[in-house]
């Protein structure tokens, strides 16, 4: 019988790997207290037409990628290929919106069935950041602020630039994307494949063609800041200013329009050039029309979402990642003093719950168990032996060469010493 696999693009995270995992979602997690943004929770499974309504039904996403299907009762159901329209939707059916304030975060699994890559997968972790009923730049610029603050925390910052543009309202956008369309029909003939199949349905986001010869061909394109208006641009120069007087460096980028159809306003990423072809690491912008379009009342709003695996990779490729945690404490266990055991790693643990006190199991000579604490990293072993346990001490002996020593210690007073020294 085969073995069972992974389902393709569907990875592991092995023991090996969390702790950067770990460090990455606590530094997130402190980031968003500090700013007061609260968690909010949701189904990775919705409604299909929820993303065809706020994604858009021409975009890849919903073409391509999405995981679709009929339940039992006949509804059409998607997983969760990104985080905005879910938690747009939960804030409006709990009334969280209409004339509120809210800052909101949230992570977890989103799907999508592309092309698998080193940093990209078709389960893929993602925080997000979502802000409600602000329509100043000063929510804009925060939520730039917060995404510095973290690269920051994670050490990553000189890795990074933030760049943005503005794309005006949906009727802006739909001016240029007529006139972009006919001046591409005219250059017909330089079109690739993938431009080609985008003319029509979502012109905007042949501008951020990876393709040379596309680029190239965009440099005589009309261009976008042509078409905004001029309360838009007044919204995005002050964003610059407040951006400006935060030191926070940016560059506008005037081809950067984000994939999917409900921004509006300014738009930002954070892109690098540590992982390749794969360089944005988190993305967002203002979304102003969504909520009404989903069928709540009128409300601004903006965010943002980073994808968990790409910043693993980064931490990794610049060798920012943690170091794995290691014991503390190694109780060596001498055949038939499992219940002494037992008790002195509950007494350590109750002492020292920030550390980590491994108690061997599976028998096996002390010599070997000393070894084993050895290769764990342990900084320090209790050694039960019984001629000692009778005189009510342990044997406790530093691992390391700064804390290399043997000693006596009454039980009782174990947890305290090693209180002591830790």
């Amino acid at each position: 019988m085969a073995k069972l696999q992974a389902i393709r693009g569907m990875n592991d995270i092995l023991p090996a790997q969390t702790p950067t995992w770990q460090a990455l979602e606590s530094a997130f997690h402190r980031v968003v207290h500090r700013f007061g943004y609260q968690e909010i929770r949701f189904p990775v499974l919705e409604q299909t037409q929820l993303f065809k309504r706020s994604i858009g039904e021409v975009t890849d996403i919903v073409e391509k990628e999405m995981y679709s299907f009929d339940d039992r009762n006949g509804d059409n159901l998607s997983l969760r290929p990104e985080g905005t329209a879910g938690c747009v939707r939960a804030a409006d059916q709990h009334g969280l919106l209409y004339n509120q304030q809210q800052r909101l975060w949230y992570q977890g699994p989103m799907f999508r069935h592309e092309r698998p890559q080193k940093g990209r997968y078709r389960q893929f972790q993602q925080f997000g950041v979502e802000a409600f009923g602000m329509a100043g730049p000063d929510i804009d610029a925060e939520l730039i602020q917060l995404s510095a603050d973290l690269w920051r925390e994670l050490g990553i910052g000189s890795a990074l630039t933030l760049q943005i543009n503005n794309i005006g309202a949906s009727a802006e956008r739909r001016a240029y994307g007529a006139a972009l369309t006919s001046f591409l029909e005219a250059h017909s003939d330089r079109l690739d494949a993938d431009a080609r199949n985008r003319l029509y349905s979502n012109p905007l986001r042949i501008l951020d063609s990876k393709n040379p010869d596309m680029q190239d061909l965009l440099v005589a394109a009309p261009a976008l800041a042509d078409y905004v208006s001029d309360e838009s641009v007044q919204h995005f120069d002050e964003l610059k200013s407040l951006l400006d007087s935060a030191g926070i460096a940016y560059e506008v980028n005037p081809r950067l329009v984000r994939g999917l159809d409900y921004y509006n306003n300014c738009v930002f990423e954070w892109v690098t050039d540590a992982l390749g072809a794969q360089g944005t690491v988190c993305g967002g912008g203002r979304y102003d029309g969504l909520v009404e379009q989903l069928g709540g009342k009128a409300t601004v709003a903006a965010g943002f979402a980073m994808g968990s695996e790409r910043l693993v990779l980064m931490l990794e490729t610049l060798g920012k990642e943690p170091q794995a945690p290691r014991p503390a404490v190694y109780i060596v266990v001498p055949t038939g003093f499992a219940k002494d055991a037992l008790a002195l790693a509950t007494a350590l643990r109750a002492e020292l719950p920030e550390q980590i006190i491994l108690s061997h199991c599976g028998g096996g000579k002390p010599a070997s168990q000393l070894k084993k604490a050895f290769t764990l990293g342990a900084r320090y072993a209790a050694v039960i032996e019984s001629d000692l346990l009778e005189q009510g001490k342990i044997k406790l002996r530093g691992l390391t060469d700064e804390e290399g020593f043997e000693e006596q210690v009454p039980v009782d007073d174990l947890p305290r010493r090693l209180a002591e020294l830790i």
